[in-house]
Parts: structure tokens; C-alpha cells; sequence
């Protein structure tokens, strides 16, 4: 079937095309180039339309214990937005902490057709898939949690062969099918299980006798080596705590070139200035990363409201449950591998941490010189639900907009913040980059977030709304592979999406002492660890997509 959009101003940054009008022609699920005399099967009319690339999340908690739990937690949260049964779509929630359908219905109906899961722990592999082949419309994939597993830790600690190492990294990825790794509060989810309480970055965990730095440096060069395009993603120490900036620019400049993405880092850029000893940092981080071409951010932005917060985070996660809102949360241990914490939050624009939080956040986008290394996100749900994303676009968008959103917040916070001085307006074309190009670049998603020819035809379309917010909420047109799955923010066809992995080489011997290792501390062998192609794609759970890997170095 070959379908033509016509006449829309495309925005694919991926191949410097800017606001040029132009028609797309989609057979086969991928975009073609135009065939002369051919029958058009189907044509949409697009004149005045912005066309962009489906939308991709890089960031946001979809599958996975820490959501189940989160859902389990609140079921008052459930009763605040009920979605009824249709002839297409299936009942569930979807406040906070979205059920999985829900999930996929309001990303599509976002014009959002990708997202991924950034906190796997491989001993829940099995969980996580099994939740994220229930969304629908989207595709998916999942990073595996590493750099507080016993394994990995031993590793280092008995300074054991580096090419070793590599192999436990990759054997990790293919067993629990992920597309990249991520490290969260490097080694301080095991050490707060030896009590410790923090884990600066040269701090040596009290039992392994490695530090944050190690272990950072460790996985990204391993990564580096093996080949994984995506760098590693990481959750850094001290996360939420005043003056964590200073452990923040450490990370980032302890990597003396080699790739890194820093996550979620309105978290992580706090300074100590001030009469309440708490300020932003965002400038500091700006400065930075803006000269280190290596380095690669995405924001978590804090948006006001009721949300749930959710991490492998435990030591953090322990630590903030005193301020849970509602007054309850879990925090857990999982095997060998990490940990888990949940903690309900309600985010306040008359609250000064609350209020500053959010202006670090727009700070920190509005700072940074290069839209190719920042992403769009919230960290779903820990900063605001995915759903925000609208609201947050036009703050980045309306400079107009944005100051009166700031006259809203507590007075103490304005005064502090420098976001007034800020007069930078994002364009449609970094908001192209920001939420497509970038993200589908940084994980190696080559017929992704554009629409050059060969594309996946994964294809939204909006109305050319001066109303920001009120575009981007609601797209007239969403593609999937071609195939028409929203019309005016309703979705009219429920398809599956693919689950993207990444699998670099290693060398099979590792499974020896990784086979008695799991014979020895473990609930689970390691036969039954690994997550089987066939868990993946079963009926109509859609297929795998293994992304390329550079050739693994010596």
C-alpha cells in the first residue's frame, strides 16, 4: 500500500530539512522516495500541517517491579483519572503511574511512538519485558541497571582482567535483552545495604573498597569498547542533595573524553548558596557540558503536582521517604543485582525547594548551546507524568508564557532563580531535535526520528497551533510504520510495537564462573536468568530489532 502526505511543512532536523514544504510518500512501513505514474493508494491533504518524525522518550519508567509496586501503592491515585473500555482500546488508569495500556494509548495520542525504560535490573528482566510488551503503539527497549550487582563489584575489586569485565557487561545485555546500560548512584545501592548512608565519588564502598569513580569509568570505557552506541546513562551520586553540583561536574569530568550521558540532571545540580542553603547549579552544568562534546544530558524537568517517585535508587529513595505524599512508600532489595524505592511525591509551586527545582530544570534547556546533546524529558513519573510534556514544550517555547508561570511560583525561589534573564525561545527545530533526532542518534536508531528515505514511517502530524502546548497535547495525525493509529488525539487502530536490543560480542567463557556464581548465591540459575527471544515476541507482542554495535575493541 502506498500512502502520500502531502503538501506539510516538514521539520526533520536529521536531514536539515526546516519548515519545507514538501510530500512523503510511505509503502512497506518505511518512507520511499516519490514513484511517478505509481497509484497512490491513499493521499492526506497537509497544506498548513507541521510534519515532524514520530516522537521518542529516551527516558521514562515503563516496565519493570518499581512500576508495579508504584501502582500497587496507590490506588487513590487510580481513581483520579479512570479510562472506560472502547471498541478499540482496553479500560485501565492513568494518573501518576499510567497502567501499561494506558500508557501506550496516551504516548501515541501524544504523537510519541518510542519509548524506553532506563532502570532495568537484570535480575527483573523478565518483568519488565512482560510489562512493556503490554503497552501498546510504541516501540520499546530497556537499559540494564549495572555498577552495584555483587558480581561487577567483585570484579573490580579483585582487579580482575578488563576484557573479563567487558564480557560480564555484554553477557548482562544479551541475557536480560537490553539496548543499553545504565548505572545508577554508582556502588551506593550496595553499600547502603552495608549501611552506609552516602557514597560521594571517591568514597570507598565499605565493603569492596571501590569508589563511584571507578565504577563509572569501568562501564563507559567497557561500553566504549564493546561497541554499544548509546553511552552509559548515568544516575550520579548524591542525587537530591544540596551541593551534589560539585559530585556532578566530578563525574563529568572524570571522564576525560570518553562518552557519558548524565540523566535526569535538574537532580543532580543543586549548590549550597543561599540563606536556605540551596541553590541551582544549572549554570555551572551548562558551562561544562556545553565544552565537553562527550557529554550528552537529559533534564527530568520537576513539573507541579501529585506524582510517584520511582528508582533502583534505594539509599536516595530511603532517604526522601519522610517527605512522601501521601505518607507511605517501599523500599526494597532485589538479589544479588540492585534495589528498589518508591516513594509517593507532590510537587508544590509554593513550596521554595519544590519552585526551585522546577527553574533548574528550565535553566538547565535553556542554557545548553547544542539541542543535539539535551532531551526532552521528566524522568516519568519521578519529576511529572510523561503527559506534561506539552506544558513543558511551551515553557521552552514561550518566553511570555514562562515569566507568568514564574510569577506563580514562591517568591523566594523567583528571586533566586535567573530564568527571568533568559530570553531564549526554543524553535520547532530544536524541539524536533530535543524529542526525535537527538534521542534516536544517541541510541543508534538509525531508520528513527527522521524522515529521510528508508525511515521507518513513523510519521505526526500537527496543526499549526500558536498555542504551543495545545499542538503538541493534541496531533491531527500519527503514523506507526506507515499504518494511521491516531486522528485528532484519539487512537483509531491499537498496533504493537518492537522491542529494540543491542547485543556486542563476548566471550562465552565468562559463563563458567558466572554459571557457579548464581549456582552459589543466587535464587534463580543462570539458565532461567536470561530472558528468552521467544518471552519477547509471542502473538501479537510485535518482534525484536537488534541495533547495530561498532566492531568490539581489543
Amino acid at each position: 500500500m502506498l500512502i502520500k502526505l502531502s503538501g506539510g511543512k516538514v521539520y526533520d532536523p536529521a536531514n536539515k530539512v526546516s519548515g519545507e514544504v514538501r510530500d512523503i510518500y510511505v509503502e512497506g512501513g518505511k518512507i520511499v522516495a516519490a514513484k511517478p505514474g505509481a497509484r497512490v493508494d491513499e493521499t492526506y491533504d497537509l497544506k498548513g500541517r507541521i510534519v515532524m518524525a514520530g516522537a521518542i522518550d529516551p527516558h521514562t519508567h515503563i516496565g519493570g517491579g518499581k512500576m508495579t509496586i508504584a501502582r500497587m501503592l496507590l490506588p487513590e491515585d487510580h481513581l483520579k483519572d479512570e479510562v472506560q473500555r472502547t471498541d478499540l482500546t482496553r479500560a485501565g488508569t492513568g494518573h501518576a503511574v499510567p497502567s501499561t495500556m494506558i500508557t501506550g494509548y496516551r504516548y501515541a495520542e501524544m504523537g510519541y511512538t518510542a519509548c524506553f525504560e532506563p532502570a532495568m535490573l537484570p535480575a527483573n528482566a523478565r518483568q519488565a519485558h512482560m510489562e512493556m510488551g503490554d503497552t501498546p503503539m510504541v516501540d520499546k527497549g530497556a537499559f540494564a541497571m549495572l555498577g552495584s550487582d555483587d558480581f561487577f563489584l567483585r570484579q573490580l575489586a579483585a582487579k580482575e582482567d578488563f576484557e573479563a569485565i567487558k564480557d560480564y557487561v555484554a553477557w548482562t545485555m544479551h541475557a536480560s535483552q537490553a539496548i543499553a546500560v545504565k548505572v545508577v548512584n554508582p556502588g551506593g545501592i550496595s553499600a547502603f545495604k552495608f549501611n552506609q548512608r552516602k557514597l560521594d565519588l571517591d568514597e570507598e564502598h565499605v565493603y569492596y573498597h571501590v569508589t563511584p569513580r571507578q565504577i563509572v569509568v569501568t562501564l563507559a570505557r567497557a561500553l566504549e569498547e564493546l561497541g554499544v552506541i548509546h553511552p552509559l546513562h548515568v544516575h550520579g551520586c548524591n542525587l537530591g542533595i544540596p551541593g551534589n553540583i560539585e559530585s556532578t561536574l566530578a563525574t563529568i569530568r572524570a571522564m576525560d573524553g570518553l562518552r557519558l550521558h548524565m540523566t535526569h540532571t535538574q537532580f543532580l545540580s543543586y549548590g549550597i548558596e543561599g540563606d536556605r542553603k540551596f541553590s541551582s547549579g544549572a549554570a555551572r552544568l551548562a558551562e561544562l557540558v556545553n565544552k565537553s562534546p562527550n557529554i550528552s544530558i537529559d533534564v527530568g524537568q520537576v513539573m507541579f503536582g501529585q506524582t510517584c517517585t520511582a528508582s533502583g535508587d534505594s539509599m536516595r529513595q530511603y532517604a526522601i521517604a519522610k517527605n512522601a505524599h501521601p505518607k507511605k512508600s517501599v523500599v526494597m532489595d532485589i538479589e544479588c543485582d540492585a534495589g528498589c524505592g518508591v516513594v509517593p511525591m507532590r510537587y508544590r509551586d509554593k513550596s521554595f525547594v519544590n519552585a526551585l527545582q522546577w527553574a533548574i530544570g528550565l535553566e538547565t534547556f535553556l542554557l545548553m548551546e547544542d539541542p543535539w546533546r539535551i532531551f526532552l524529558t521528566t524522568d516519568h513519573p519521578n519529576g511529572a507524568p510523561f503527559y506534561t510534556y506539552p506544558h513543558l514544550i511551551r515553557l521552552l517555547m514561550d518566553k511570555s508564557f514562562r515569566n507568568d508561570m514564574l510569577q506563580k511560583i514562591n517568591p523566594d525561589a523567583q528571586a533566586q532563580s535567573t530564568l527571568k534573564s533568559l530570553a531564549r525561545e526554543y524553535t520547532l527545530d530544536e524541539i524536533a531535535i530535543l524529542t526525535r533526532a537527538g534521542p534516536a542518534r544517541s541510541l543508534g536508531l538509525k531508520d528513527r526520528g527522521h524522515l529521510g528515505l528508508g525511515a521507518s514511517g513513523d510519521i505526526t502530524v500537527y496543526r499549526d497551533d500558536p498555542d504551543r502546548e495545545a499542538m503538541f497535547a493534541t496531533p491531527e495525525l500519527v503514523f506507526k510504520n506507515g499504518e494511521l493509529i491516531v486522528r485528532n488525539g484519539k487512537v483509531v487502530k491499537v498496533v504493537q510495537g518492537a522491542t529494540h536490543v543491542a547485543r556486542p560480542d563476548y566471550d562465552r567463557a565468562i559463563e563458567k564462573p558466572l554459571h557457579d556464581y548464581f549456582d552459589r548465591y543466587h535464587t534463580v540459575r543462570m539458565e532461567n536468568f536470561r530472558v528468552a527471544d521467544a518471552e519477547i515476541v509471542k502473538g501479537d507482542k510485535g518482534s525484536i530489532v537488534v541495533q547495530p554495535t561498532r566492531p568490539r575493541a581489543a
